[in-house]
């Protein structure tokens, strides 16, 4: 069974960065592609960033975060990275991970990310 375990949130200072992975576990299984999504307390939870396809090259960014974060993959596929700076309080949410495994959206269990003086 692929899991994807997210990990790099934390406290951290507006103005500051941090930077969140996403790695397979379990089953071997290749990010093709593969979504960070975030949830602020009270909102529903949105897309921020996407990479698709093998070569990496299909990436999008929501609106709110463009020029602020950058999604990256390893070669070997298996680690995706959210780079995220330039926060600020508004960008305080539980950051997740989701890939398609056969056909099955897979979620990361999450990482709390705090951005607060």
């Amino acid at each position: 069974q692929v899991q994807l375990v997210e990990s790099g949130g934390g406290l951290v200072q507006p103005g500051g960065s941090l930077r969140l992975s996403c790695t397979v576990s379990g089953r071997r299984w290749s990010l093709n592609s593969v979504g960070w999504y975030r949830q602020a307390p009270g909102k529903e939870r949105e897309l921020v960033a996407s990479m698709r396809g093998g070569g990496g090259a299909d990436i999008n960014y929501a609106e709110s975060v463009k020029g602020r974060f950058t999604v990256s993959r390893d070669r070997a596929q298996t680690t995706s990275y959210l780079q995220i700076n330039s926060l600020t309080p508004e960008d305080t949410a539980v950051y997740y991970c989701m890939a398609t495994v056969a056909g099955t959206p897979i979620w990361g269990q999450g990482t709390q990310v705090t951005v607060s003086s």
